[in-house]
């Protein structure tokens, strides 16, 4: 491991860069990372502490036309991630805020506490028309806050009594709290859940997505919920060039033996300043491979670090990513992964009679 960036333990991000609408940046020759907030120094060592939002959000859904995504609506409870992912495409996005994509990510969150009551109003609009909503297609609805809030946990109880559809993208194992919700809405075709699996090491978990639940509990959960009766796939994601890749097949088999019925990858992208962020993070921790790491991603994203062009950003190009394509084929065929569509969910039942008047429910 380099000794150029101090590692911060808990901690994705090595470092907290201005976000990229900042017009001027002050660098203190005495302060190595430039941070806002005093409480991340003591004694000499960076110790960031994680600070919750209360915010009050204007819109709740969030609608998309990408052809590469398989769902129009999603809602993030939060903004921010305590999971700490280093890669995460999400990162960016806390420059609205006037925050740093990189230890503000992980340690400033927002916390949408009229989120229930927005999504009530959605469903109540006349001209609504009920399209299947993902929880965590931006940051995770299962990041520890969500034990205290339990935003994610009365969105669900709001689409179980209206019969809305949910699906569920996570990495925390906190989901194992909500089974008899799941189990509900499952029996009605109303959810499916796909677990976030990156690696099968817990040492390269624990560096690159610190916070986030162990890979015993991530293959737990998925027990758990197929047990449930909860369609459950996984997401092997990001794929890490000279990283993680050539745990694939591994991923796909273990997922396979707890019970996933499908499987989904996609190729590491690096948007904005998550480019700063990762190339950072991997000269410390593998510095000697650092170099093909990144000559890797640029043959698979067309000489760059990132293509966000809709056929190319998921998956990648080049000779590199046609190998990917072909074994991840392979491999789920040998699994028995993606062999029946088991995520078809039913829309055709949705009512809002089970909103008051007022557009109110009670959701305790």
């Amino acid at each position: 491991m380099s000794g150029s960036v101090q590692v911060i333990k808990g901690r994705g991000a090595l470092s907290n860069p201005a976000n990229r609408f900042h017009q001027h940046i002050i660098v203190r020759d005495s302060d190595e990372y430039s941070m806002p907030h005093s409480d991340f120094v003591s004694c000499g060592k960076i110790q960031p502490k994680t600070e919750v939002h209360e915010v009050e959000a204007k819109t709740i859904i969030s609608r998309n036309k990408s052809p590469d995504l398989p769902f129009e609506q999603s809602v993030n409870p939060y903004a921010g991630c305590e999971h700490g992912c280093v890669y995460c495409y999400a990162r960016p996005t806390h420059a609205y805020h006037d925050l740093s994509p990189g230890l503000d990510f992980e340690t400033q969150l927002l916390c949408k506490v009229n989120a229930v009551s927005l999504l009530e109003k959605e469903f109540s609009k006349s001209g609504y028309v009920c399209k299947p909503i993902v929880l965590g297609a931006n940051t995770d609805p299962y990041q520890p806050i969500e034990k205290q809030y339990k935003i994610t946990r009365n969105i669900l109880k709001l689409c179980l009594r209206v019969k809305h559809p949910v699906t569920i993208i996570t990495k925390g194992n906190l989901i194992e709290r909500d089974l008899d919700l799941l189990a509900d809405m499952a029996k009605l075709g109303l959810c499916s859940v796909n677990v976030s699996l990156t690696t099968l090491d817990n040492e390269l978990k624990r560096t690159l997505e610190p916070r986030a639940a162990s890979v015993q509990s991530r293959l737990r959960v998925i027990k758990e919920l197929t047990k449930r009766g909860v369609p459950t796939g996984v997401l092997v994601a990001p794929l890490i060039p000279a990283i993680n890749d050539s745990e694939l097949e591994a991923i796909l088999t273990e997922s396979a033996k707890a019970g996933a019925h499908s499987a989904r990858y996609i190729l590491l992208r690096l948007p904005h300043e998550v480019k700063e962020l990762f190339s950072e993070w991997l000269h410390s921790y593998f510095p000697k491979r650092a170099r093909h790491v990144l000559s890797l991603i640029e043959q698979s994203r067309g000489g760059k670090l990132y293509n966000a062009s809709f056929d190319q950003r998921m998956t990648g190009s080049g000779i590199f990513s046609d190998i990917l394509a072909k074994r991840f084929t392979l491999a789920c065929k040998k699994s028995h992964l993606n062999t029946e569509d088991k995520e078809r969910l039913n829309c055709l039942d949705f009512s809002i009679d089970g909103l008051s008047s007022s557009g109110q429910i009670s959701l305790f």
